[in-house]
């Protein structure tokens, strides 16, 4: 069979985790999830940066808590019967994002995303890969290595 006779592959379908901070619809690859965690009890590190709320016992381990909207510009978080902590994994290392609350778990296809704006709803733009739309909403995929790389 020649080249020419293949037929082009479908785009590949891509699993997101979508959860939302203020009113972002955002999201990560669901392989970047380890947990969903309703752990909101803190304890807090002294001198860390204004976007570490803590750090939190998970199972043994400690996990560093991050407050995404403080990274993405939108204020410190505020706790909530829906906030929840997304923890994702960066190396060895548990990471807890705080989200103001947790959506669904989607299916999309790679050929419809596109590039992000520079700012989204005020949010700094170089922590989102890309966007995608859905017949309703919106959906921002954050750059994990992105958001994990912040001093």
């Amino acid at each position: 069979m020649s080249s020419a006779t293949l037929k082009k592959s479908a785009p590949a379908d891509l699993q997101l985790a979508t959860f939302y901070v203020g009113d972002l619809l955002l999201s990560l690859p669901i392989g970047f999830v380890q947990e969903i965690n309703r752990n909101l009890d803190l304890t807090e590190v002294p001198h860390a940066p204004p976007h570490v709320r803590g750090v939190i016992n998970l199972r043994g381990d400690v996990a560093t808590v991050i407050d995404l909207r403080r990274i993405l510009g939108l204020g410190a978080a505020e706790v909530t019967p829906q906030s929840r902590n997304l923890i994702v994994r960066s190396g060895d290392e548990s990471i807890g994002l705080w989200v103001d609350r947790i959506a669904d778990i989607i299916s999309i296809t790679t050929d419809g995303i596109t590039p992000p704006p520079a700012n989204i709803s005020g949010a700094d733009g170089r922590y989102f890969k890309g966007v995608y739309r859905t017949d309703s909403d919106i959906v921002v995929i954050l750059d994990v290595d992105e958001v994990l790389s912040v001093e």
